[in-house]
């Protein structure tokens, strides 16, 4: 099978090459060192039957233009980019597993929450100022989490947050009773979540069902001086409304590591306080990266019918 990798990060990753070369002898990869797209992407792609994407976009005008694809294998788990649809509607399978980047992300929520609750960065930044300001913080042990999506990195974040003595609750669109049960998290409706949530973590995939799902409104819901963390994907929160509640002090503070656009140009947002940026690296770890390229090596062998993968992430 020929198999063009259009991920520059897949590309860039030595290890990952030689893997997929032992494989698919056959395979060509983007040494451009940018992310292609449209007719470039087309073009790149040729005729290959299988493709590995990370951030392009796959959608029914880039099919047209290549009719030999019959797999598209993601680096990644973020499928927001990709029409399962019209992969369904052409027969093309989809290499994709969950979770691969799980841990990663937890850890980055977790350092972001620490952060936040005893404000480290801002101890930093005054003491470069020359000040010496004294904080007290809060501990893990003191907190209610609340998770915004309980797959598979939410459920890592649960572990991580529950072994710290936090209370956890978790709202998600599916049902996982035996790990509620297994670990002590509560499952809630949304406007509990909002309501109790000391912390709010997001991690929900971005679908127009959760395109700015937290608004001004939801994040109104939550009490006053809460956290907020987003690792899961821009346009999910208002970004507007996220720097106007900072502003006001209705949030506490935020991190986020995810944009709509990337990278971010909002200057309200930049210049808000209390918030900390990072460039969409929550699930960048080494040991995530051959995770996620391994996953996807065996999605080009071993590819999912697009249709019920839809049907099961409800997208």
């Amino acid at each position: 099978m020929k198999v063009a990798v259009c991920s520059r990060s897949f590309s860039a990753n030595p290890q990952l090459r030689a893997e997929l070369l032992e494989a698919w002898p056959e395979a060509r990869f983007n040494d451009s060192q940018r992310t292609l797209a449209g007719a470039e992407l087309a073009e790149f792609i040729g005729d290959a039957e299988g493709a590995v994407i990370g951030l392009e976009t796959v959608d029914e005008a880039l099919l047209a233009r290549t009719p030999a694809l019959r797999v598209v294998a993601k680096y990644g788990v973020g499928l927001d980019r990709v029409d399962l649809e019209a992969l369904s509607a052409r027969g093309i399978g989809v290499g994709w597993s969950g979770g691969v980047n799980a841990q990663a992300v937890a850890e980055v929520v977790l350092a972001r929450t620490i952060d936040l609750l005893r404000g480290l960065s801002e101890s930093d930044a005054a003491v470069r100022r020359g000040g010496f300001p004294a904080r007290v913080g809060r501990e893990i042990s003191e907190i209610t989490l609340g998770i915004y999506g309980c797959g598979a990195v939410g459920k890592a974040v649960a572990r991580v947050f529950r072994a710290l003595g936090a209370r956890v609750l978790a709202h998600d669109l599916r049902d996982f009773p035996e790990f509620y049960a297994a670990s002590g998290v509560i499952p809630v409706d949304l406007p509990t979540l909002l309501a109790g949530s000391d912390v709010l973590t997001v991690h929900v995939p971005l679908t127009p069902r959760t395109q700015a799902a937290l608004g001004g409104s939801a994040l109104d819901a939550l009490p006053r001086g809460a956290l907020l963390i987003n690792t899961a994907r821009g346009g999910i929160v208002d970004e507007r409304a996220l720097a106007q509640r900072l502003s006001s002090g209705q949030l506490g503070g935020a991190a986020f590591d995810v944009f709509d656009p990337e990278p971010p140009v909002d200057l309200e947002l930049l210049g808000a306080p209390n918030l900390l940026l990072s460039a969409h690296l929550g699930g960048s770890s080494r040991r995530a990266h051959l995770a996620m390229g391994r996953a996807a090596i065996m999605g080009l062998g071993q590819p999912r019918d697009a249709g019920v993968l839809r049907g099961e992430l409800g997208l």
